[in-house]
């Protein structure tokens, strides 16, 4: 096991110290050792390096902000042993990792395998809301309903050692950390960018991945240019832990294109040299009154990492010409919610209370869910009741009270 600083990762090496390097890297609430029964197999002819995500398996629970973050750890961990050029297999976040690599920094990846991935991971909404619940209930919500994610029913009733070994992974995760990545995959999208990545991938697929099933990995091979798909019968999300030995000699199969030679390096093509640059065309002059950038998409994305997806395209919809909700888009969200001087959660604070003096039942409900969005708990959404209530007068705070606690039973029930 490895020493960690806070730009690196957690991390355990097997193989040969002369042979080329293979990176594997987990799903989020597992641990390197979902990886375990492929080991064997891959360090006959791979130094394997595995890492855990922060806070999962023992490992520092310091929190990412960002799938970008997370690789850039991950370079820094390779750094620090002398890793430069490398395979790379990833499972889910350990995928998105892998995508994120290889557009940001395609002369470190030799060759690349995205296990159960996708360029965009469900919802904004579903992950925020997967970090409300684990907020306010801790991990078991997400333990107890684990073993139906990650394994199809008859292997979880065949293999009930494994099934609790997995949630156990997730119930010694820190909190935070599960949080912060929920945070990260609620924000990640490559969708555009697919068409840049010019390595060659294999995209494996459990055919009952319910999760990100066959679809998006379809989605993913649409995109990549030197991309192949792989699907694994009888494996839902860990494919690698119901289907070892087909998810072994699928990545020995496509990551033998990249074969050690005798300096014991990755054997790669060369990269295509970079094009000269262009010429910047000269600018057109700015018209008189020109000033700063419009803050309307600024506004609109920020609207929608508070107030959720669904809550601004119902809003959206609903406005006849638009004008209305450009105003807020524009002014409230990309003018005021977007300064530096308050973080969320002092503004979720101040538009809460505002709202009980005001007595706007609607909008205190749907800033309410952003509140909790933001980090607020509970018992501090209460305190705020209780504090205003002094001030804004005792009625209006036992309005807010019965608002605010029907919300909060809403978004952190788990599901059944």
């Amino acid at each position: 096991m490895s020493e960690t600083s806070p730009n690196t990762l957690q991390y355990r090496v097997d193989g040969q110290e002369q042979a080329p390097v293979l990176v594997l890297g987990p799903s989020l609430g597992t641990t390197w050792h979902m990886w375990d029964r492929q080991i064997p197999e891959l360090t006959r002819d791979w130094r394997v390096v595995r890492f855990d995500l922060p806070g999962h398996g023992g490992a520092p629970a310091e929190p990412f902000t960002s799938v970008a973050e997370l690789g850039d750890r991950l370079l820094a961990t390779l750094d620090s042993i002398g890793v430069q050029r490398f395979g790379y297999a990833g499972c889910s976040l350990g995928g998105a990792v892998g995508l994120d690599l290889a557009l940001r920094a395609p002369h470190r990846v030799a060759s690349l395998a995205l296990v159960a991935t996708s360029p965009r991971f469900g919802s904004a909404d579903e992950f925020r809301q997967r970090g409300v619940i684990v907020r306010a209930n801790g991990l078991e919500p997400m333990a107890r309903t684990a073993p139906e994610q990650w394994f199809t029913s008859v292997f979880a009733g065949a293999q009930p050692a494994i099934v609790d070994w997995a949630v156990q992974m997730v119930r010694t995760t820190d909190p935070a950390c599960y949080i912060a990545a929920c945070e990260a995959l609620a924000v990640f999208d490559v969708r555009e960018a697919l068409d840049r990545i010019a390595i060659p991938a294999l995209v494996l697929v459990g055919s009952e991945d319910q999760v990100t099933g066959p679809a998006e990995a379809r989605t993913l091979v649409a995109g990549i240019a030197d991309a192949r798909l792989a699907v694994v019968p009888g494996a839902s999300h860990l494919a690698p832990v119901e289907q070892p030995a087909a998810v072994t000699d699928l990545l020995i199969e496509h990551f033998a294109g990249a074969a050690p030679d005798t300096s014991g390096t990755l054997t790669v093509p060369p990269l295509p040299a970079a094009p000269a640059p262009a010429a910047e065309p000269v600018p057109d002059a700015e018209p008189a009154g020109a000033g700063r950038p419009d803050p309307y998409e600024k506004g609109l994305g920020l609207r929608r990492e508070v107030l959720g997806d669904a809550h601004v395209d119902q809003a959206l919809s609903g406005d006849a010409d638009g004008a209305f909700q450009d105003l807020v888009t524009r002014y409230a969200w990309g003018e005021v919610w977007s300064r530096d001087g308050l973080d969320r959660r002092t503004r979720s604070v101040v538009t809460l209370t505002a709202l009980i003096a005001g007595g706007h039942r609607e909008a205190l409900a749907d800033h309410t869910r952003a509140a909790l969005r933001n980090g607020l708990s509970a018992e501090e959404l209460r305190e705020i009741v209780l504090h205003a209530g002094v001030y804004c007068g005792f009625p209006a705070a036992e309005t807010a009270l019965r608002v605010i606690a029907r919300v909060v039973e809403e978004e952190t029930t788990p599901p059944a």
